[in-house]
């Protein structure tokens, strides 16, 4: 059964940084792409970075570019979330999420982790 198994959430102060990794078990063929969402309690779930297992082409949403970056080592199935210089609206629940064969929009992705959380403040 395949499976998404996220760490490195935590608490840090603003200015701090990060990583995020998730790890993917069981695929028989692995995602065509996979994402970081995260959710902040009352809001709608964002996606903030993603990755195309074959081209490596990335995507980030405005608030994040320059500071994060999605990469991926395919010979140990993980995707990490670089984040530099956080800002306490970085603070959220981020869920690690994979397509298996579309694209890594929230209506697309098939496969979530449980989430870890990022907490930004002073």
């Amino acid at each position: 059964q395949e499976q998404l198994v996220e760490s490195g959430g935590g608490s840090v102060q603003p200015g701090g940084s990060l990583t995020l990794s998730c790890a993917a078990f069981g695929y028989i063929s692995q995602p065509n792409c996979m994402a970081w969402f995260r959710q902040v309690p009352g809001k709608e779930r964002e996606r903030v970075a993603a990755i195309y297992r074959r081209s490596h082409k990335t995507v980030y949403t405005d608030s994040v570019k320059g500071r994060f970056t999605i990469s991926q080592d395919n010979a140990k199935n993980t995707v990490y979330l670089r984040m530099n210089d956080l800002k306490p609206e970085d603070t959220a629940m981020y869920s690690c999420a994979a397509a298996r064969v579309g694209s890594c929009t929230q209506g697309e992705v098939e496969d979530w982790g449980q989430g870890t959380q990022v907490t930004v403040s002073s």
